[in-house]
């Protein structure tokens, strides 16, 4: 029998991580939910697995200390046995003309979106099982830097360099490295602190005039996670409708 495969999403409480975390169990993959402080959202989301057949737990980890990563990496070894699939997907915006960023909003989305992702490529380096693979979550920001995502792009645009390089350097133990960039998707993390006439007009920029939805990026995640993505590495998928 073959040997159910284990898959950490970080940030998967609610939003894309989510519905990530819900398609890789009925894709087969033992799935751990990691957040940071939505417990009874973890829950829900491990909940929804279980129901549908599978198998998940929920972990609590600040993947933006230097704690976090090792511990969440802990945990799945000690519930499933090993690790195959690392999704970083974990991150926070602040919004800001640069002028007007503090070093507190700076240090925070630094913090996570960058050393966050680093951490957890690096542990995922040491402690993925052969073959395995990494996708980490990035932005279509990157590519239209647009004001008042400085910092935010800056920090995405990180991680696609590192998904870069890391491909190379995993690529002779099957590991494939890959990244994902959405548009804009209709998530409380993306709604917050925008007006309806500003969500209108963010709907206009694709060909489609809609906003994407957590699914429409949680089925490019599990494809690049499947064994059928094997010969994609070190690429950066936009998923954003034909924003750019």
């Amino acid at each position: 029998m073959e040997k159910q495969r284990v898959a950490i999403v970080t940030g998967a409480s609610r939003g894309i991580g989510a519905a990530i975390a819900q398609q890789l169990a009925r894709d087969g993959f033992a799935v751990v939910v990691n957040y940071a402080r939505g417990r009874e959202e973890a829950e829900q989301v491990v909940a929804t697995i279980e129901r549908e057949g599978g198998r998940a737990v929920a972990v609590q980890a600040d993947i933006g200390e230097a704690a976090g990563v090792p511990a969440l990496f802990d945990a799945a070894e000690q519930v499933f046995g090993g690790i195959d699939v690392l999704i970083n997907n974990a991150g926070t915006m602040k919004l800001g003309a640069l002028a007007e960023v503090s070093d507190v909003d700076f240090d925070r989305q630094l913090a996570l979106n960058l050393g966050g992702v680093f951490r957890g490529m690096r542990e995922a380096a040491r402690r993925l099982r052969d073959g395995g693979r990494i996708v980490s979550s990035s932005s279509s920001v990157v590519g239209l830097y647009q004001p008042g995502y400085g910092v935010y792009a800056a920090t995405k645009a990180a991680v696609e360099a590192m998904t870069h390089v890391l491909a190379k350097e995993l690529g002779p133990r099957g590991i494939t490295v890959n990244a994902v960039a959405p548009g804009p998707v209709e998530t409380q993390f993306f709604l917050q602190s925008k007006s309806e006439e500003q969500v209108q007009a963010i709907k206009g920029m694709n060909p489609f005039k809609r906003l994407g939805q957590p699914q429409d990026i949680a089925r490019v995640v599990a494809f690049l996670a499947s064994p059928e993505a094997g010969w994609i590495n070190g690429q950066v998928i936009r998923a954003n409708g034909g924003v750019i």
